[in-house]
């Protein structure tokens, strides 16, 4: 099962970034992951929350442009060539990776990453069926 995972449009401006964390921190929504990639005009902050449909209520409400995609959870071991592996399965199946990040999880010696792909479902089963786990939005980041 895919994890939603919410984009939020923010102006490459000093204060912004710090007015929705705010947002998000007064409406106590947990952020679990995040990554931010930038252009010279804005920047697009991609959150994994504890709470999303609350937190794309609350972004929306002061005015923050939100959406919501569905991206694929995996939880790997945390040594090298782990992530190399995934790729390959994910690219060998003929699924294009159109971005990731990852964290490090609490159980030790484990990582979650977080890939955006052209077919979550897919995804998933190439995944599951080479020994992949797959994690969705019960499980505690």
């Amino acid at each position: 099962m895919a994890i939603r995972q919410i984009s939020v449009f923010v102006e490459n401006k000093p204060h912004r970034l710090a007015d929705i964390t705010g947002v998000l921190a007064d409406g106590d929504i947990s952020i679990r992951a995040f990554s931010i990639a930038d252009t010279a005009d804005f920047g697009i902050l991609r959150l994994i929350v504890n709470e999303t449909d609350k937190a794309v209520e609350l972004l929306k409400k002061a005015g923050a442009a939100v959406s919501i995609t569905e991206v694929v959870g995996i939880s790997i071991p945390d040594v090298p060539g782990s992530f190399a592996k995934v790729v390959k399965m994910l690219s060998d199946s003929g699924d294009n990776l159109e971005y990731s990040y990852a964290f490090l999880t609490p159980q030790a010696g484990y990582a979650y990453v977080i890939v955006r792909v052209e077919d979550n479902e897919k995804a998933e089963k190439i995944l599951r069926e080479n020994g992949i786990t797959v994690v969705d939005e019960s499980n505690e980041f």
